[in-house]
């Protein structure tokens, strides 16, 4: 018997009949011509799984290799926003403000919170101070403390008065860099600890901690011509708010380059932004942000309320929260990224607001205006003299802020603390009409700083809860000298 002819001649129009099933063999896979090396090898090495029929015992392996190869090429910086973003996770306050601003401007319901805020705020009495200034004769010193006072300003300032409250109860010498340098070397009984600045627990004995409110609110001053530029620009911002009396509000606003590139938020600069800030993230981090491996969700950091506030978010907190077109502002911030574009609904807002740099001429700035700790120590000032202060960032500016006006304010703080959480959700609703948006912002106000005088815990910081380490309750009829 004669096999069929498996191809047809030329002149043939019906295929041929097939083979039988027993006599026909498994064909080999065909796979494209390989164009590269690494191809030619994939190639092979799948040719021989095959022939050898191991393929069932290596396609999981092939599969999740191949799963993340795939993972590795993703660019997770440029992926696009899902569909469905959870609520909270897109920046939508421009689309905000559009829709509030014409009922925001024709709201004249209430008189402006400056003159109402925290009216009952002292249902926990009173404070007063309580450092010991007296002066006493000092035993001989048992030696020398080397400090370096680590950090921008506020970091120093925990170095310094750490350092005062050790060498105080060890009857010490301090010694700080910059004073009498030259002298310690020749003394062979010398402490040098650096950095300083964390390395004194918050819950010291009462000695220690008594030293350390002494440094921080009686005896630190900052320089002569800081202080005098800082009181100058405090005057000058109560003559701008007669209207209220001379009460004035202050908001710290961390919205510089460096902090929206660390923050990794997504705004509404578009390419522009994304490229500003790839290029300060590798200019301040090299490579940080781009390691293998490394996925961000700029959706999930602005839900848990890691954005730093933008101006005009910080405007609409504040006009929610009662504070009127009148009301003056004193902004204590670095360079705004883009902010023109950014600061203008600010401005529109709050016509009243200034900076360092409006209160001042340019040969007054001068002398401070490439320094950055003197330019804060500048706005630390007018923030401390401030009815209201309003901090949008964590950090140790504040930190210290927020001990020294409960100090300086019978141990009531007076500062707005937002929850970004509620802000983030609240934000993300551009439907949302006034009348809802002020009270839902009301409602923030009334949570940021509810609880009157602070008494603190043994997690907190005498730097921010003065009481009772630094301040004692007065009685009613207690004349302050």
């Amino acid at each position: 018997m004669h096999a069929y002819n498996r191809v047809p001649s030329s002149g043939q129009s019906s295929p041929s009949a097939p083979s039988s099933p027993r006599l026909r063999s498994k064909p080999a896979p065909r796979f494209p011509a390989p164009q590269t090396l690494p191809q030619h090898l994939a190639s092979q090495f799948l040719s021989l799984l095959l022939r050898r029929q191991g393929i069932f015992l290596f396609a999981p392996l092939i599969y999740i290799s191949a799963v993340l190869f795939y993972i590795n090429t993703l660019d997770f910086h440029n992926l696009p926003p899902p569909h469905y973003a959870p609520p909270g996770s897109v920046y939508r306050s421009p689309q905000l403000y559009a829709n509030l601003r014409p009922q925001m401007d024709s709201d004249n319901s209430n008189a402006d919170a400056i003159s109402t805020i925290w009216r009952n705020s002292y249902k926990g009495g009173e404070w007063r101070p309580c450092i010991d200034k007296s002066s006493r004769g000092l035993p001989e010193s048992n030696g020398y403390i080397y400090i370096e006072a680590n950090g921008g300003l506020n970091q120093q300032r925990t170095s310094i008065c750490n350092a005062v409250a050790v060498a105080g109860y060890l009857n010490a010498t301090l010694v700080i860099p910059h004073f009498h340098f030259h002298s310690i070397w020749r003394d062979p009984r010398i402490i040098r600890i650096s950095p300083f600045a964390n390395r004194l627990s918050f819950d010291a004995p009462p000695a220690v901690q008594r030293l350390r409110c002494l440094a921080n609110y009686e005896a630190l001053r900052f320089s002569n011509p800081i202080l005098s530029l800082g009181q100058t620009l405090v005057a000058r911002m109560k003559d701008r708010s007669a209207n209220n009396s001379g009460k004035y509000i202050s908001v710290h606003l961390r919205f510089e380059e460096d902090m929206v590139a660390f923050s990794c938020c997504i705004y509404d600069g578009g390419d522009k932004e994304k490229i500003d800030m790839d290029a300060a993230r590798e200019r301040g981090w090299r490579g940080k942000f781009t390691k293998r491996g490394k996925v961000i969700h700029p959706g999930a950091i602005r839900i848990n309320g890691k954005c730093p506030l933008t101006p005009l978010e910080v405007g609409l907190m504040l006009r929610g929260m009662g504070f009127g077109k009148s009301t003056s502002i004193y902004l204590a911030s670095g360079k705004i990224y883009d902010s023109e574009r950014h600061m203008k609904p600010l401005l529109e807002m709050f016509p009243l607001l200034q900076t360092k740099e409006m209160l001042t001429s340019h040969e007054e700035l001068a002398p401070f205006q490439n320094y950055s700790s003197r330019m804060a120590a500048i706005d630390y000032t007018v923030c401390l003299h401030s009815e209201v202060f309003v901090t949008t960032q964590g950090g140790n500016f504040p930190h210290f802020l927020l001990g020294h006006r409960r100090f300086l304010y019978g141990g009531h703080s007076r500062t707005i603390r937002p929850d970004k959480r509620k802000l983030a959700l609240l934000y993300d609703n551009p439907t949302i009409g006034w009348k809802s948006f002020k009270r839902q912002m009301l409602n923030v106000r009334a949570h940021s700083d509810s609880k009157g005088i602070e008494i603190k815990r043994p997690s907190d910081s005498i730097y921010s809860v003065p009481c009772p380490d630094c301040m004692r309750r007065s009685n009613k009829t207690e004349v302050y000298p």
